[in-house]
């Protein structure tokens, strides 16, 4: 039996589910989990220990294979959804990457993260939403006050099937307006992730209907710079509403310049 390596048995099973449902003109294809397995006989490879981390990785980490992504109308490209139960969809979207923009400025935050916590985070993604929460940025960010209500919270989404989200936070504004406000949080090389974001809203859609749902993702940047980004589904399409880019400093490394420059956009 092969003994090829992870990403290598991961994309030759996928690309062959794939293939085996491929025909021209096509814009969704429907799979199953145990197509997995079939799929590791018929090319004779062993067949990863974790199922889910190998659809894990082609939704959230890296890019699907080429001999995928080369099926694909310009301008378009093959995504992963969740269809229900061990039930998955190739389906051709619109390109759409949501990456920083290098030319926004960066807002120093005095960091209030203990650094106990830090030195005990298991991993970018922890660290990242220990950062969030213990400096309260949803809150700066989007201007309401905020708690987290759980984090790492798995459901299911009628039409969808299970899913997580990283952290799910509720808040109220001066109003007295309700809000739910699902995290994703990236470290790494880890890409924010367009599908995990439609999945956040559908699920707020479902279990809070009377709650304003307004969905963040968040990702460290060079420099350990946070990137927030506030988005929305438009034409089928997740958008951008807002981003702010927020380094975490000692209160005495922010300079006096640095307040009058926040001050003058109040």
């Amino acid at each position: 039996m092969g003994k090829k390596n992870s990403s290598n048995r991961y994309e030759a099973i996928l690309d062959f589910i794939f293939q085996s449902h491929y025909v021209s003109g096509a814009r969704e294809l429907l799979f199953y989990r145990h197509e997995f397995v079939v799929a590791a006989k018929q090319l004779q490879i062993e067949l990863p220990k974790n199922l889910g981390d190998l659809i894990y990785s082609f939704r959230y980490r890296v890019d699907l294979p080429a001999t995928i992504s080369a099926t694909a109308p310009a301008g378009q490209e093959w995504i992963i959804e969740a269809a229900g139960r061990s039930k998955y969809l190739f389906k051709l979207v619109k390109i759409s990457r949501i990456v920083p923009r290098s030319e926004l400025m960066t807002i120093k935050i005095p960091d209030a993260t203990p650094e106990i916590v830090l030195s005990y985070a298991q991993g970018d993604e922890q660290a990242l939403l220990a950062k969030v929460r213990y400096n309260r940025l949803i809150d700066i960010f989007l201007g309401i006050t905020t708690y987290s209500l759980q984090n790492h919270l798995r459901t299911t989404v009628r039409g969808v099937g299970q899913i997580e989200i990283d952290e799910l936070y509720v808040g109220v504004d001066r109003y007295g307006s309700h809000y739910v406000i699902p995290v994703q949080a990236k470290g790494g090389k880890d890409q924010l992730s367009v599908v995990q974001t439609a999945q956040d809203l559908a699920c707020c859609k479902e279990k809070f209907p009377s709650l304003v749902c307004r969905a963040v993702s968040a990702q460290f940047m060079d420099d350990q710079r946070i990137a927030m980004f506030e988005l929305l589904i438009q034409d089928e399409q997740v958008k951008v509403v807002d981003e702010k880019h927020y380094k975490l400093l000692p209160a005495s490394e922010i300079s006096k310049s640095d307040l009058e420059i926040y001050r003058a956009r109040t």
